[in-house]
Parts: C-alpha cells; sequence; structure tokens
C-alpha cells in the first residue's frame, strides 16, 4: 500500500491516459510505481544508481 507520507509525483511527459510512472524522491532511495495503479508495489532505487540513470538517460542514451 501507498505510503501517504511521501510526496509522489508524475512525469510532466505523461499520456492524456495517465499511461506513465510517478516518483517518490527522498534523500536515500527513490521509488517508481505504475501511475495508473498506485496503490500497488513500488520499486525503490538507490540514491547514486537514481541519479546514475538519470545522468546516462540525458545523455540520450537511452532510445525508445
Amino acid at each position: 500500500m501507498t505510503n501517504p507520507e511521501k510526496t509522489w509525483r508524475k512525469s510532466s511527459y505523461t499520456a492524456p491516459d495517465n499511461n506513465c510512472v510517478e516518483l517518490a524522491v527522498g534523500e536515500a532511495e527513490t521509488e517508481v510505481r505504475d501511475s495508473k495503479d498506485p496503490d500497488s508495489a513500488s520499486v525503490a532505487v538507490g540514491a547514486n544508481s537514481w541519479l546514475s540513470f538519470l545522468a546516462f538517460t540525458k545523455a540520450d542514451g537511452l532510445k525508445y
């Protein structure tokens, strides 16, 4: 179940059908969840790993 103390935010690139992810960014970790099912499980990623992922994607390393 979702922790009400966390602040979740949705991507600004969210499609009109809400088909996206939401993030709860913390000091030690970032949690990621499905925006269509916010009460389901989330995935926690360590802060350093999350920053590495962001740097990789911003450097255009993630093609879709």
